[in-house]
């Protein structure tokens, strides 16, 4: 399994390099400015929560013992990332797929963040993740991932005029579409983080 999770922590930092340079590539072209730049690509809720994911498969691979590691491997924070970055395809797949076409590298880092690591993610969470700890108490401290992304992106629009997803542009939208859309997203975080609560009951190691 441990090849498994390198496999994963690769393809997500493969995903991840791609679409900076792809970013940084574009500014640097429009003289533009970089720093710009680096800060418009850790905007993406697609970008942050798959940096959790690799961060996480990446704790996983080292064995020398941290803060960090205890806290990123917990299965409560696992299991966060694991529902956020089942949003991240979901959205992706249902909401801004049809948009637009990408084709070559922006292609391949595309599917990589909204399809292979998701996936590849939910099968480190099936097989690796302790189960049997996961309470409905968890899905209250998940949700202010989503909701501080959310306030973020809003503050970032009001101050500079561009919202990463068009689903969230309040100057295209207004304000009561935006929260609407929002609202239906959170809405499906807690289903999914609720489906996710349950299969760790159920896979919950038995006791003899």
């Amino acid at each position: 399994m441990k090849r498994y999770v390198a496999a994963a922590a690769l393809a997500g930092w493969v995903g991840l390099a791609i679409q900076q340079y792809l970013i940084l590539y574009s500014r640097w072209s429009s003289g533009a400015s970089l720093l710009g730049g680096l800060i418009s690509f850790f905007s993406f809720f697609t970008v942050l929560t798959n940096t959790l994911v690799v961060v996480v498969l990446s704790y996983a691979l080292v064995t020398r013992e941290s803060a960090a590691r205890r806290f990123f491997l917990k299965p409560g924070i696992c299991g966060a990332i694991a529902t956020s970055i089942v949003v991240v395809s979901l959205a992706y797949n249902l909401l801004l797929r049809h948009l637009w076409s990408p084709e070559g590298f922006q292609f391949i880092a595309d599917e990589l963040l909204h399809d292979v690591m998701p996936l590849l993610f939910l099968i480190y969470w099936w097989r690796c993740v302790p189960k049997g700890t996961l309470q409905l108490k968890h899905i209250a401290g998940w949700v202010i991932y989503p909701v501080a992304y959310f306030g973020y992106v809003l503050l970032r629009g009001h101050l500079l005029g561009q919202y990463q997803y068009p689903f969230m542009d309040v100057d295209s939208l207004g304000y009561p579409q935006v929260f609407v859309n929002a609202g239906g997203i959170l809405a499906g975080f807690i289903v999914i983080a609720l489906a996710l609560v349950g299969l760790d009951k159920r896979l919950k190691p038995r006791s003899i």
